[in-house]
Formats: structure tokens, sequence, C-alpha cells
């Protein structure tokens, strides 16, 4: 078991030790369970309570938090960052094993590099390439053609499909699908004599997944119809997303759970897209733009936007919509007051309605 003591932490993040830097610590956990012997992490006001009563044996903090006095801590700028470095420390990632299990699929003109570890009911295909250090967990498909690249992982049943290619360090969470079939039918109103029909479009183009991206469970990302569905290096796709065919999508950038982008749109580097936000097809959406949660994009949106609600619109103009809401009914009240004595008036100027 992985052991540091406070200091040593400190100096992997950057971080200045306030108390014993001798501690040592064999474990991070939350506030409400860390022991002694942990160490813990506070960031967000809403969980003080928790941390001043926390039995951790410290707690990393950012440098303009209030501490009591005699409570170990460990300061640094950024406290959730040093946090997630810290739990890699103690949790580092899996390597692999070099190793193809006797039940696993390798076609004879695959290629799998030697530092591999192809677990069992995994299958590589025709043509395809699995780069060193990558790991393939049972039921995973590398498909005819495709390319993996080094110290990737794959869990159960994740499929890349033909000719597609992922890059280095690409994490595909289970049952994730790498170029499946775009949605694309062309209406047909004959038929060929068999009456009205929808005909398939073919989906011969690819997806390229560039290095150092993370895609959810169950996310689908579909193969273009001609050309690349891309996404862009370094971003991360949560749990059941969809990514229509020919969508590119912008290094860094994160979609989170349920994000539906429709296809052929753009969107740029850094874009954040709340969970259950919808982006029609053939849109441009700028570097830096924010949607919010369960928004319906259906316009191009400039770079720095931030943009809300369905039709999405600037979101200071729909907090502002929002906040008449409560108000609407007390409105319609005093509307039909007023009308009534509109009404009044005119009657007793002998006036005609309009």
């Amino acid at each position: 078991m992985a052991s540091y003591t406070l200091a040593e932490l400190a100096a992997r993040v950057g971080g200045a030790v306030e108390g014993d830097g001798s501690l040592r610590l064999d474990g991070i956990s939350p506030l409400e369970e860390a022991s002694a012997s942990e160490i813990s992490f506070f960031s967000n006001r809403k969980y003080r309570k928790a941390f001043e009563a926390s039995r951790a044996g410290a707690v990393v903090v950012e440098p303009d938090e209030q501490v009591a006095a005699g409570r170990t801590v460990l300061r640094v700028a950024n406290a959730y960052l040093a946090f997630a470095k810290i739990s890699t420390l103690f949790h580092p990632p899996r390597e692999a094993v070099p190793e193809v299990a006797p039940t696993a699929v390798i076609h004879p003109t695959a290629r799998v590099h030697p530092s591999a570890q192809v677990m069992p009911l995994a299958c590589v295909g025709p043509d395809a390439q699995v780069g060193a250090r990558t790991i393939l967990f049972p039921g995973v498909h590398v498909a005819d053609g495709a390319r993996v690249g080094e110290d990737c992982v794959f869990y159960h049943n994740v499929v890349v499909r033909e000719r597609c290619a992922v890059g280095n360090r690409v994490i595909l969470q289970p049952g994730c699908v790498i170029g499946s079939d775009g949605f694309g039918f062309a209406f047909d109103p004959e038929g060929e004599g068999k009456g009205p029909r929808h005909y398939k479009v073919p989906q011969v183009g690819n997806v390229v997944i560039e290095d150092d991206v993370e895609v959810g469970a169950n996310t689908c990302v579909d193969r273009a119809t001609l050309g690349t569905t891309r996404i862009g290096r370094g971003a991360k796709i949560d749990n059941l997303v969809q990514i229509a065919h020919n969508v590119q999508v912008g290094p860094l950038s994160l979609l989170v759970s349920q994000v539906g982008v429709a296809g052929s749109t753009k969107l740029g580097m850094g874009v954040v897209a709340g969970g259950q936000a919808g982006i029609v097809g053939h849109l441009e959406i700028g570097d830096g733009v924010r949607i919010g949660a369960q928004s319906g994009v259906m316009a191009d949106v400039e770079a720095g936007e931030t943009v809300s609600g369905s039709p999405a619109v600037p979101h200071g103009n729909w907090l502002k919509a929002m906040a008449s809401l409560d108000h609407l009914h007390d409105m319609r009240k005093e509307l039909r007051s007023l009308r009534r004595e509109v009404e009044r008036l005119r009657a007793d100027a002998g006036e005609d309605e309009p």
C-alpha cells in the first residue's frame, strides 16, 4: 500500500504544509470518513461543518481558507486539482500486463504491440493496430483497419469500428461505440416500385479520437457520412452522449451526460455543454462557449458566450425570463383588472370599444 508523508505530498503538488509535515498518510477519503492516517480535501464552503468535524490527519485547502488552531493542512492554489493528483498517487492508473489471453481473437494481419494486454474474448480485426501498453478488456472489438495508440484503456464491450483512429492515452468506458453509422436517410417516395421508404445513405467516413480523450459509458460517436467525425485533444465526454456524423468537437471541450450534438456541427476549443443540452446540426459553436443544462441550441453561438434555455438565449436574458415566471399569475390578474378598468372608463366616457 502506498504511503507518503505530508511533506512529500506537498512537494508533489506544489503546496505548503501548516502543521506536522512528517505525518505519514496511507490514503485519501471524504471529510466525513477520513481517519487520522488519511488526507482529505475542502474546497466547497457548503461542506464547512464537515471540514470542522473531520478526523482527517490532514486536509487540502486553498490559501485563503480559515483554519482552526491546531489543524494540519496542506495549502495549495487549487484544492480540487491537488486532490486529483494526490488521489492518483494513492490509486495509480492500471498498467498493462503484456499478454494476449488464449480466448482473445487476433486476426493474423492485425498488429498488437508486445507490451499491450488483450483480455479474454476481446477481438482485434484484420489490419487493425493496437499500440504499446494499451489494455483491451473482455468483449472489446477493434474492427478492420482501426488504429489504436499507446497507453489506452478500453473497458468491457467497447467497440471501435472499421477504419477509425484512436490516439494515445485515450480511455473508453464500458459500452462506448466509436464509429457507429451516422443517422443518414434519403426519403424515396417511389421505393423502386415498392412504395415509399427511407433509403440509407452509406456512412463511409470514419472517426478520429485525438490524444488524451475520455469517452463515457454507452456514449456513441458516429462515423462521418464522408470525411471524419473528430474529437479533439483532451476533450472529455460523459456517459450517454450522442455525437452525430461529421461533428467536430474542439480540444479540451467538456460534454456532460446525455448531451446530443447533431450532424456537421462544429464545437470550438473548450466548449462546455451541461447535462441534456441539445445542439442542432450545421452550427458553429465558438471557443469557450458555455451551454446550460437542458438548453436547446438552435443557432450559431459566438466565442465566449454563455447561453441557457430552449431555444437557448444569452444566460442573463434567460435568468431574467425565469425570474418573471413566479410573477406571471399576479401579472395576469393585474392585466385582467386593468382591462376591466379601461372598459369601465370607456363606458363612462361613451366611447365605443375598438
